[in-house]
């Protein structure tokens, strides 16, 4: 199996004392022979915790950017202005930024676009609802969010969430994550070439310390893209534990 990574996305969660009390026990917490580990804080503790990541093998990363470098976007934050407060990874178009923001397919090429220009890494979110999965539309569904989603020469990341398993402490059956997986690679490969054959996907919907060996250990899942472990020191050790640093 190749290195994994695990990374956190702590959402609209946290006080700057608690940003700080994790990443403290985080980085303490760590072991020596980790995958790769990324947390993405809210955007008012990147910051804060950059210090004490910096001094650290884990990664930082923001939770969405925008299209442009700058500009008249109140309320946005550029790429640019992520890299230049030392963050590494950005999420792009999950769930949540699609159902309450209306993002769409372009919109998330075009920040993955962007990000990349700042010598960002794109994690771009896919996933299907409950409907789409029951309806058997969801590989459809799947390969029209790669093909508007990902733009050419795409040298980032995939996440796959289904989104009815996204806080809601449901997670898809080891099979379905492992049928899923073999689409997506496949769909990758079909899209992107030779390209497609080396793009990380990470698995993430309820990912936990109770059921994280044996996502991980699911053939294509490259990590995992964890929500509310996260935000608890010894869950979020326990999944990066059950990765490979290989």
């Amino acid at each position: 199996m190749s290195r994994q990574i695990i990374v956190g996305n702590w959402k609209m969660n946290g006080t700057r004392q608690d940003a700080q009390a994790l990443v403290q026990a985080l980085v303490s917490g760590l072991p020596a022979t980790a995958p790769d580990v990324v947390v993405c804080p809210p955007f008012t503790q990147l910051a804060l915790v950059q210090p004490a990541l910096d001094a650290s093998p884990i990664g930082l990363g923001a939770q969405d950017c925008h299209k442009d470098a700058a500009g008249a976007h109140t309320g946005d934050i550029s790429p640019t202005m992520l890299a230049d407060l030392g963050v590494s990874y950005v999420i792009l178009g999950h769930s949540e930024r699609r159902q309450e923001h209306g993002e769409l397919d372009e919109t998330v090429r075009e920040k993955a676009v962007a990000a990349t220009k700042a010598s960002l890494t794109p994690i771009v979110c896919i996933g299907e609802t409950e409907d789409q999965r029951e309806s058997g539309e969801y590989e459809d569904v799947l390969g029209w969010q790669i093909k508007g989603s990902l733009p050419d020469g795409f040298a980032g990341i995939v996440a796959y969430e289904p989104i009815w398993a996204i806080g809601t402490g449901l997670a898809a059956t080891t099979d379905q994550i492992a049928q899923t997986m073999s689409f997506l690679r496949a769909e990758l490969v079909r899209q992107f070439g030779e390209a497609g054959k080396t793009i990380k996907i990470l698995y993430g919907g309820s990912v936990n310390a109770g059921n994280a060996v044996s996502v991980l250990s699911i053939p294509e899942v490259a990590g995992a893209l964890v929500g509310g472990a996260s935000l608890k020191a010894d869950a979020f050790l326990s999944i990066v534990n059950a990765a490979s640093a290989a």
